[in-house]
């Protein structure tokens, strides 16, 4: 009895162990943060790309790492793949975007055309074109399949953080340190939209004139022609946006950034709809699951969120005290997300299960 005991107890442990090898919790092995994580189409391969320069790719059931995609000539901002998965893009601070087959690691093009940091790329649902974000303040787009430049949909005033094309694959999003969002149709490549928050109005204070004596009115025309086409306007100072997407029917936009507060916008009237009370942090990291009905963020300071998008109710929440977070991405069950770190100069992924409240 005994021996059958021990039996079952050992066989249970092999199963867990088992288990646990097939449901990999963490992929490490970067010498720096992770900026930035995505799936294959398939759900089968975790590419997690890193300021070390690399980006790696693992398969997402075991933990094993599978190829490591070398030859970024600085750090890594982004990383996508195409509709198929057989395309992996990568863009990062060489100003250079490169597409990569994922099969065997190989380089397959590099496109050339920003002057600045690359911070974001994304390719639309059909693979047939990938947009870029750079820090040259500029939004591009490539053919997704020879890596040509199709054009240059415009800029923003400051360097672009992140753009995301709608379902439909009609609009593109785009946002960054100027603090304002701009939707463009991809056709024509105009300006659909620019949205931001509305700034309180400043109160200006009117002082009583004073009688001026003979002497001052000379000085007072002086002064004035000297200013004569200067303008002292007090600057608008808005938050950051560092991320933005689509909502599930491409009929409103999410955005999150140095504020703390994730938003939801209008595509009609371009006017905020919907505002959420403040993260513990800033929001680095936005996600949509698979099947648009939760939206994740992750912050900065380790703090993870996820919401019901129909209802705006808030079903997980996480915070990571010490834990630097810079992405964020739904597992393709969407059971869980997985979250870009650093910590020491080491840079890994993680995964989160979502325990709904």
């Amino acid at each position: 009895m005994k021996r059958k005991l021990l039996g079952i107890m050992l066989f249970a442990l092999a199963c867990g162990s088992f288990a646990w090898a097939q449901s990999a919790t963490e992929f490490k092995g970067h010498d720096g943060l992770v900026n930035a994580v995505a799936f294959s189409s398939d759900g089968k391969t975790l590419a997690t790309a890193s300021f070390d320069g690399t980006v790696k790719l693992w398969d997402f059931a075991t933990g094993k790492e599978i190829q490591v995609l070398k030859g970024s000539a600085g750090q890594v901002y982004g990383v996508a793949f195409n509709n198929d998965g057989s395309t992996v893009a990568t863009a990062g601070s060489d100003k250079i975007i490169r597409f990569w087959n994922p099969k065997d690691g190989k380089l397959v093009k590099e496109l050339k055309g920003h002057t600045d940091i690359v911070s974001s790329v994304a390719f639309s649902k059909d693979g047939k074109l990938l947009a870029s974000g750079s820090a040259d303040k500029s939004v591009k787009l490539w053919d997704g399949k020879d890596g040509k430049e199709v054009k240059t949909l415009g800029s923003h005033k400051e360097s672009v953080y992140n753009v995301a094309f709608s379902h439909d694959g009609t609009l593109l999003a785009s946002c960054g340190n100027d603090g304002v969002i701009k939707i463009w149709n991809v056709k024509d490549g105009k300006e659909v939209k620019s949205m931001m928050v509305e700034m309180p109005k400043l109160e200006v204070k009117v002082e009583p004139k004073k009688e001026e004596k003979k002497d001052e009115k000379k000085e007072v025309k002086v002064a004035k022609k000297k200013d004569m086409g200067k303008k002292d306007e007090p600057k608008e100072l808005r938050d950051t946006f560092t991320v933005v997407a689509f909502g599930p029917d491409d009929k409103q936009v999410i955005s999150g950034g140095n504020d703390k507060i994730l938003r939801y916008w209008s595509l009609g009237n371009g006017k905020e709809t919907k505002k959420f009370p403040p993260t513990p942090d800033y929001i680095f990291g936005l996600a949509i699951s698979k099947d648009n009905k939760e939206i994740a963020t992750a912050g900065y300071g380790g703090s993870i969120r996820v919401y019901d998008i129909a209802s705006g109710k808030e079903i997980f929440s996480q915070q990571n005290k010490g834990l630097i977070t810079y992405c964020i991405a739904f597992t393709p069950d969407g059971k869980a997300v997985v979250t870009g770190h650093e910590k020491q100069g080491k840079g890994w992924a993680k995964v989160t299960p979502i325990n709904k409240k």
